[in-house]
């Protein structure tokens, strides 16, 4: 006799099981026209004495609003000393695509107003000094991605375009991911203690351009310019590109990627390629005389590896290195059906079939490639609702 047996969960319907991480949440900022004022570049950093302090921008994405009938924009410091209950306004700055950190016994925002710059406060976020900026020239990009500490020092990675070469729309083919390095002690507003490492543009890849066998590019996409899937000028497809970049060192002697030395660094960055689940990966080396080196990561076969399996990959994550379960934690978008036809794409979905922002989630890994699950975060109940860009 043969039996077949059924488990069946009859009390609740699945999506009801599903309990997200962190749905409870305070607004620090809600917006008074959500169809023109956005909220942008959420930053967030915890202080030694427990203090919280928040960094977000106001924008209506350059499009002139009421009441003064012109471009709105804003970026504000908050900070917390209840764990995030209750909130403080201490200031607004002159920066945009900004993040805080603490280094040594001070607390910095760096970001960028066309170049790279930076303000200090010394004592917790009350008051803040003028800008300093750390460059004269480019035009900058960046997220408020994370900070890593190694060997006293400090560094993060800020974008730099290089323009003119024809690129329209979102211009992130001509993007060159630049780690930057500071002693943690020193002061961070002097442009002489930190060093930039060298520029690797993506369009100047050879790479990018080769045929790959896993679907990359996944729709079709122009070089230079933006490629409408639903003609005439429906769900745009930007150039090959990457951004909003995460720095990560591998210090497990069991990787292939340990350095010994401790002076090569990892980039992964989101990649903007029509395909979910994908980043963008290069790495740094540092010289003897100093100065960084970028370049593009090969394999223990010696492939180039231009790209990486990554969780939500194709949209705005997080990553960080947690000494304690020496694991990498990774905060990102969840993908539902990026499969979709774009002319078959409900109206209230925004952008790209690899575009869904409404459920972010989170996962760990001892190597920055194996991800396991760790739970859903945060989920809006519609396509219009986000929950996103999460630092």
């Amino acid at each position: 006799m043969k039996f077949l047996f059924f488990l069946t969960i009859m009390s609740l319907p699945l999506a009801a099981q599903v309990r997200p991480l962190a749905q409870d949440h305070v607004a620090l900022w809600t917006s008074p026209d959500p169809a023109r004022i956005y909220g942008y570049t959420p930053g967030i950093c915890r202080l030694p004495s427990g203090r919280l302090v928040v960094t977000h921008e106001i924008s209506s994405a350059g499009k002139d609003v009421p009441p003064e009938n012109k471009p709105f924009h804003e970026s504000r410091i908050l900070t917390s000393d209840d764990g995030g209950r209750t909130w403080t306004h201490r200031a607004n700055f002159e920066l945009s695509f900004a993040r805080p950190f603490v280094a040594g016994k001070a607390l910095y925002i760096l970001g960028r107003d066309r170049q790279v710059a930076i303000i200090r406060s010394d004592d917790a976020g009350v008051t803040w000094s003028e800008r300093s900026f750390l460059n004269d020239t480019g035009i900058w990009h960046q997220s408020a991605c994370n900070v890593h500490f190694a060997k006293g020092n400090v560094y993060l990675v800020m974008e730099k375009h290089a323009p003119k070469r024809g690129i329209t729309g979102w211009q992130v083919a001509d993007l060159a991911p630049v780690l930057m390095r500071a002693k943690a002690d020193s002061d961070l507003t002097k442009r002489e203690n930190w060093t930039f490492a060298s520029e690797l543009v993506f369009e100047d890849i050879p790479e990018s351009r080769l045929p790959n066998a896993f679907g990359l590019p996944f729709h079709p996409m122009d070089p230079k310019k933006v490629t409408f899937l639903v003609p005439p000028k429906g769900r745009g497809i930007a150039p090959l590109g990457w951004c909003e970049t995460n720095v990560v060192q591998f210090t497990d002697p069991d990787h292939v990627w340990f350095d010994p030395e401790g002076k090569t660094f990892h980039l992964w960055m989101r990649a903007n390629t029509g395909m979910t689940n994908y980043a963008a990966i290069a790495q740094v080396r540092e010289n003897d005389d100093g100065s960084m080196t970028t370049a593009l990561v090969k394999s223990p076969a010696g492939t180039p590896m231009l790209y990486a399996p990554c969780p939500g990959g194709q949209m705005r994550f997080h990553v960080l290195w947690d000494e304690q379960t020496k694991l990498f934690w990774l905060l990102g978008s969840q993908s539902t059906d990026s499969t979709i036809r774009p002319d078959r794409m409900p109206k209230e979905r925004w952008g790209l079939p690899d575009n869904e922002r409404q459920r972010l989630v989170l996962h760990f890994s001892k190597n920055m490639i194996d991800w396991c699950f760790a739970g859903l975060v945060a989920k809006g109940d519609s396509p219009k609702e986000s929950r996103h860009y999460a630092a």
